[in-house]
C-alpha cells in the first residue's frame, strides 16, 4: 500500500463520521499542523499515523478494525463515561458519590444521547 492510498483510507473515514481536522486532532493528541502534514502526504512519524488509525478505527494500513457502528458505540461510550464522570467529580465534592447503579444509569443515558439524542451531532467533538 502506497502513502497516498493509506492517507485515502484515512481520509474516507474521517468523512464518514464527520470529524473535523481540529477534533480529530484533538482526540488523537497531536497539533493541527501535524495532522494537516499527514493529509498534505508530508512525512510524519509513525505513531502520528497510528493514533490516527487507532482514533477511527483502522489499523496500520488502513483497513477497519471497528465497523461505523461499533466505533460511534465506542466513542460515545467513552464521551458517556466522561461527561459521567464530570457529574461524579462534582457530587464527589459535595461528599454525594453517586452509586454505581446510578452511575450506570447515567452513562447509558449520556451514550444514547450521544447516538441517537439531541447531541449526535456532538459526538465527534473534543
Amino acid at each position: 500500500m502506497t502513502r497516498l492510498e493509506l492517507i485515502k483510507k484515512i481520509e474516507d473515514r474521517k468523512s464518514k463520521i464527520n470529524i473535523s481536522i481540529e477534533n480529530l486532532a484533538k482526540l488523537s493528541n497531536l497539533g493541527v499542523r501535524t495532522v494537516n502534514r499527514f493529509f498534505a502526504g508530508e512525512d510524519v512519524k509513525l505513531s502520528t499515523i497510528e493514533r490516527l488509525t487507532n482514533l477511527l478505527g483502522l489499523d496500520f494500513a488502513g483497513n477497519k478494525t471497528l465497523s461505523l457502528k461499533q466505533l460511534e458505540k465506542q466513542r460515545a461510550k467513552d464521551k458517556a463515561i466522561f461527561m459521567a464522570s464530570l457529574v461524579q467529580d462534582t457530587s464527589a465534592l459535595e461528599v454525594q458519590g453517586l452509586e454505581k447503579e446510578s452511575l450506570d444509569k447515567i452513562i447509558s443515558k449520556f451514550q444514547k444521547e450521544f447516538l441517537s439524542g439531541k447531541y449526535k451531532n456532538r459526538l465527534w467533538v473534543a
